[in-house]
């Protein structure tokens, strides 16, 4: 068996780094040269746990990286995971699926095989049906069904945890005609994944999936987050306390409960945005969908609101931020509330330090000169009229008064409570806490 990868993000590098290093001939395909360089010497282009050891088995087994797709040439199956990024009308951008797919139909009559091509990119309900099979059938002169595969596999992934969602995924979604290419699909995922569930429908309803999941992740944080903002303003009410109660109950569950500065990163923000714009379209008014998307965007202006009430103005003030990456252990900056923070405080004229274990160089990119990059705990901390923990960071855990003791006004926000049992000498907020009576 023989498969293709094309697009070596997220997605496509860690599929097409767990294929490999299972024994399966595997290519990694991405037109981006300097990318394929670097990955061929085993060097990821972003932090994910457990990928670099991955990679560096699957290029000693079966690994091949190459940056032509004319190499998928007589794969069984071809993954493509190209990005979709968003416009700024809030729908999604096909441009580079559209030509990977294109550049796919003209190679598929060379294929002494009939492929099985696999989207794994997140498109919009209709897109398969109404964008990818033409540009397929017009530019192969073949017959989808007869010809070759053509299959909707959406992604779950979650970053910091995407070696393990590849190899026990909790479900696997197949969209499309039940042919003989759906068979043979069903039975390469039953051999890869076994014991996961296998969900097969059609190619709209599998676009939906994605979309479904994501937008009811978000709606968790949201709604946590909105009851982290009440418990704040009663005094002795704890949000984790009501988070691990009411997620017991099965009906509810206790993933997505953990109360913070809002959801962020590659696929929830961008996730939310198109399937509001889609609901539009079709003629729905996604009133709760909107209403997750304002609470979201709500956290940002309540942490400006504590930091108001307790230093006075911001401008002129020295703030240190602890954690840009919008989870713990990535370094994806994507969407980051942190990110949305840091520019709010540069705007209202603040002296902004950061510091976070893999986020820095990326953060670079964005704020360059305008702010402070600091590799230490207690240099980001020192002179500080005001810090705010902003990522669950397993170091941040570890700071205490020793650690607090150059700070210049002792006031920390901990939006993620991670030092709510520390007994700090200083003013300390933890969102979601009432303040004690």
């Amino acid at each position: 068996m023989k498969i293709a990868v094309i697009g070596l993000g997220f997605v496509g590098l860690t599929l097409s780094s767990v294929l490999a290093s299972k024994g399966i001939t595997t290519l990694g395909i991405d037109l981006d040269k300097e990318k394929c360089s670097k990955i061929v010497k085993g060097i990821p282009t972003f932090f994910e746990p457990e990928l670099k050891k991955t990679l560096k088995k699957a290029l000693k087994k079966n690994l091949l990286i190459t940056d032509t797709v004319s190499s998928i040439n007589n794969c069984d199956f071809i993954f493509i995971t190209v990005g979709t990024p968003q416009k700024k009308n809030g729908e999604i951008d096909l441009s580079f699926i559209k030509t990977v797919v294109k550049n796919v139909g003209k190679i598929i009559p060379k294929n002494k095989k009939k492929p099985i091509i696999l989207i794994k990119s997140t498109v919009i309900p209709g897109t398969m049906k109404d964008v990818i099979l033409p540009i397929l059938e017009k530019n192969s002169k073949k017959k989808a069904g007869k010809d070759f595969g053509l299959i909707s596999n959406p992604e779950f992934l979650q970053e910091s945890k995407a070696i393990h969602d590849t190899i026990k995924p909790h479900a696997i979604v197949l969209g499309g005609y039940r042919t003989q290419f759906m068979s043979k699909t069903r039975k390469f995922f039953s051999r890869f994944n076994p014991n996961t569930p296998i969900i097969i429908t059609n190619h709209q309803t599998a676009e939906m999936i994605k979309y479904a999941n994501n937008s009811f992740l978000a709606t968790k944080i949201s709604f946590i987050n909105q009851l982290a903002s009440i418990c704040q303003e009663i005094p002795d009410t704890n949000i984790d306390d009501v988070a691990d109660a009411i997620g017991l109950d099965s009906r509810i569950g206790n993933q997505f409960l953990d109360a913070g500065p809002g959801y962020g990163g590659s696929c929830l923000p961008k996730d939310m945005k198109a399937i509001i714009n889609l609901s539009l379209k079709v003629g729905v008014k996604p009133t709760m969908l909107n209403a997750v998307e304002k609470t979201n965007k709500q956290q940002i202006n309540n942490i400006i609101k504590l930091m108001k009430q307790n230093i006075g103005k911001i401008k002129g003030k020295k703030v240190t931020v602890l954690g840009v990456a919008f989870k713990p252990n990535t370094d994806d900056i994507r969407d980051s509330m942190s990110i949305e923070l840091i520019h709010r405080l540069i705007k209202s004229g603040a002296v902004v330090k950061i510091h976070d274990p893999k986020a820095l160089d990326n953060a670079r990119k964005i704020f360059h000169d305008n702010i402070t990059y600091t590799d230490s705990i207690p240099s980001a901390l020192k002179d500080s009229q005001c810090a705010i923990i902003m990522t669950k960071w397993k170091e941040y855990e570890r700071i205490n008064n020793k650690t607090t003791k150059y700070m210049k006004k002792k006031f920390l926000i901990d939006t993620r409570r991670i030092l709510s049992d520390k007994n700090l000498r200083l003013k300390y907020y933890g969102l979601g806490l009432g303040q004690k009576t």
